[in-house]
């Protein structure tokens, strides 16, 4: 019943799938490696951000609590 419809919809699905991919703007190796940098060095940076916050916070409610 419903299940002629689904097997007809698979192939026109993955036909328009590789059609998209078919169209998909690759970046370059270079412009690649630069953005894989940025990336990872800002995630570093906010890493350390983030560390030096807590621990000030840590030191913060501890010395609150110590009172």
């Amino acid at each position: 019943m419903g299940d002629s419809k689904e097997k007809q919809a698979r192939p026109s699905f993955f036909k328009g799938v590789k059609a998209e991919f078919k169209k998909i703007s690759w970046p370059d190796r270079q412009s690649l490696l630069k953005q894989s940098v940025a990336v990872v060095a800002i995630s570093v940076v906010l890493g350390v951000i983030i560390a030096i916050l807590d621990f000030v916070i840590q030191n913060g409610v501890n010395f609150l609590t110590s009172l």
